[in-house]
């Protein structure tokens, strides 16, 4: 039995920050993956969902080049298989081809035990790794780090097993060039993908279940998008209830609960992820998951009633992004090594990245006001920034969210041209606790984007101190 004082449960982000942390120490740590070490980010999500997100944005702004004055006559972009087949080629040049052989160098490099296989927990301090060829190895460990990551959840739709399905990993690593889409969910992946397919010709169809696209974000953010996909030739279905799939000529057909019925080559599966603890041996160590499979963690990452186990990543349910991973492992590590460190979710940024970009941080109006906080909100039409002008850019809004005792942002979601980045403002100011009188006298470069904050932010300031 080959002893460690970490073994480690999952090579996605998390895995690799917290086994490259524990070597960098000079302890002795143990990475154990089933698939791809760096985990599904590079190679089936973030990456390769960017890079097709890229090229669609270039075919996007090529179609309005008139309208940038960079053109004299209109162009016309048909679909087009070759060029999506020369953004596939992109995609998997900067995912490597989804080949994890530099990442595992890379982390073995730093004095990390790799082992290939799938890891089963076998009692308090131990652990049973069976290779891909049925080999076996076990392992003692002090501490155990739990980083499995999650799986594609698939809906519970009846007759999804007959029809030709997609889940959202295989869109982003398939070359094929489908003439027609249903892309089922209408959250941050399905929202994505909806519109790089689009981009390229595709007939896409975005079947959502909820009353909005993104249901857990701010209606007015929420309505913006499902406006911005629509214009760029999605059809949007929202509140749509789906029966069942079936078989159809050339494709597969989602009947609806009010009788009507969505055609397409293939149906795409973005209904989410879901935590992957399944055979993990959880049961020994007496660790129960909710029903989403999701493993329960205190606010070190340590797993609740347990000494030495702690999990970081989608398989805490928590903050599942790659940099929520990568917060829950920098925590994880200091506490391995000694330190005392806490994980605040306080301000996770959370982004869709079409274009105009998705972003919002902290709380929404509902959720401020279901904890009981008395909330304000104040917003502010991108239409109005002299810089959408000068870009030529699709206008977007603000919306922010503030607590009328503390006089604070809890929380702001935004819709347009690099918003992913300037939410950063929002971001600093709920993790700090900036008080609204100071936010409310930062003054912006004109014109940026960033300028957006500042009426909403005298709007909110006077309305808290109105009510004193």
């Amino acid at each position: 039995m080959s002893s460690f004082d970490v073994v480690v449960i999952g090579g996605g982000s998390a895995g690799e920050w917290v086994a490259g942390g524990i070597a960098d120490s000079g302890r002795s740590a143990v990475l154990i993956e089933r698939l791809r070490v760096g985990g599904e980010c590079p190679f089936v999500a973030c990456i390769p969902s960017k890079a097709m997100l890229a090229s669609a944005r270039a075919r996007q702004q090529a179609r309005r080049l008139t309208d940038l004055g960079a053109a004299a006559q209109p162009v016309s972009l048909d679909p087009d298989p070759e060029a999506y087949a020369a953004a596939v080629r992109r995609r998997d040049k900067l995912s490597a081809y989804r080949d994890d052989s530099g990442k595992a160098a890379s982390i073995q490099a730093c004095g990390v035990t790799l082992l290939r296989g799938t890891a089963r927990i076998t009692g308090p301090g131990t652990a049973l790794v069976t290779a891909p060829d049925g080999a076996s190895t076990e392992l003692s460990w002090r501490d155990l780090v739990l980083a499995t990551g999650s799986v594609p959840a698939i809906p519970p739709v009846d007759g999804l097993g007959s029809v030709p399905v997609w889940t959202s990993d295989q869109a982003l690593s398939a070359a094929d060039y489908p003439e027609s889409l249903i892309v089922l969910g209408g959250g941050a992946v399905g929202c994505e993908l909806a519109q790089a397919y689009a981009a390229f010709g595709v007939r896409v169809t975005l079947v959502e279940t909820a009353d909005q696209l993104v249901g857990q974000e701010e209606p007015e953010i929420a309505a913006g998008m499902a406006r911005i996909l629509t214009a760029d030739g999605v059809r949007v279905m929202t509140g749509a209830q789906v029966v069942r799939a079936e078989p159809a000529p050339g494709g597969a057909r989602l009947l609806l609960r009010d009788g009507s019925a969505v055609t397409a080559e293939r149906i795409v599966l973005a209904a989410g992820r879901r935590p992957f603890t399944a055979d993990l041996g959880l049961e020994t160590l007496g660790i129960e998951t909710d029903d989403s499979g999701a493993i329960a963690v205190d606010d070190r990452c340590q797993v609740r009633g347990q000494q030495h186990v702690w999990a970081a990543g989608d398989v805490t349910g928590l903050a599942p992004y790659t940099h929520g991973a990568n917060y829950q492992a920098r925590v994880v590590t200091g506490n391995l090594l000694g330190d005392r460190l806490t994980a605040d979710y306080t301000a996770i940024p959370r982004v869709i990245y079409t274009e105009p970009p998705m972003a919002s941080v902290g709380l929404t109006a509902a959720r401020g006001r279901a904890a009981g906080l008395s909330v304000l909100t104040a917003s502010r039409d991108l239409a109005d920034e002299a810089r959408t002008a000068t870009d030529g850019a699709t206008a977007g809004s603000l919306v922010l969210i503030a607590d009328r005792q503390r006089r604070v942002l809890i929380g702001a979601a935004a819709l347009g041209p690099g918003a992913d980045s300037w939410i950063g403002e929002a971001t600093v100011a709920i993790r700090a606790g900036v008080p609204l009188d100071v936010l409310a006298d930062v003054v912006h470069a004109f014109p940026t984007y960033g300028e957006a904050f500042e009426v909403p932010l005298r709007q909110l300031a006077s309305q808290a101190d109105a009510s004193r």
